[in-house]
């Protein structure tokens, strides 16, 4: 059975805000490659949604936030 250690998903260093957008940007495939091992019915599939939630809301944030500063 597999489970989170087995996905090589390593948590980030820094805080998701403090991210670069390259490093926000590898996480998310990380994340992403991770899901699509995982069975359907593991349980660290949910822990893995979640992270990747919080990656695709910052990456949101950041391009509203750019978004109003352009002209």
């Amino acid at each position: 059975m597999m489970d989170a250690e087995d996905l090589n998903v390593e948590q980030p260093k820094y805080p998701m805000h403090a991210l670069t957008t390259y490093e926000l940007c590898d996480y998310r495939g990380q994340l992403e490659r991770a899901l699509k091992q995982l069975p359907e019915h593991a349980e660290a599939r949910v822990l893995v949604r979640q992270r990747l939630d919080a990656v695709l809301e910052e990456q949101d944030e950041r391009a509203r936030h750019s978004a109003r500063g352009v002209r």
